[in-house]
């Protein structure tokens, strides 16, 4: 084939270290956008973003020169830097080493934009953990509950 053509969406969750709540609302909008922003500069379009304190769901459409890996990494490592310089207050946040990520199929694009705008209605009746749970579920992955928390 002369050219390359993809279609890589992937549904990323991480969290606050040790799930604390310190995405606080004074920088929460500007965070999300921050995280767009990042994935831009990368080559990727983030096709939704949101969260409550102490998780992020985000929807990136990946090109295939970059690894699920590299995009969590420069995505996590930029936000909690701009945090840092920008909310002196804020010196200690991070985010925890893991994360997960979910292949989704074009189809179901708009669900998921859906599901990621609703994350505070959705957490008003369902915890991060049966949350986290379900989605390993649906996706068949094979985990160990003793090293998810």
């Amino acid at each position: 084939m002369a050219n390359t053509y993809s279609a890589l969406n992937v549904h990323v969750v991480f969290c606050t270290q040790d799930r604390q709540p310190s995405i606080i609302q004074e920088f929460e909008e500007r965070l999300w956008e921050y995280l767009g922003g990042i994935a831009i500069q990368n080559g990727m379009k983030a096709l939704s973003i949101g969260g409550v304190p102490d998780h992020v769901h985000i929807l990136i459409s990946m090109p295939t020169s970059i690894s699920v890996a590299k995009a969590v990494q420069l995505i996590k490592g930029g936000s909690s830097k701009w945090i840092h310089d920008n909310f002196p207050k804020q010196r200690t946040f991070a985010w925890q080493p893991g994360y997960a990520a979910f292949s989704v199929s074009t189809s179901l694009i708009q669900e998921n934009v859906a599901y990621i705008r609703n994350q505070k209605k959705h957490h008003r009746k369902r915890t991060f953990q049966e949350e986290y749970i379900s989605f390993l579920k649906k996706n068949q992955v094979d985990y160990d509950e003793r090293y998810l928390w």
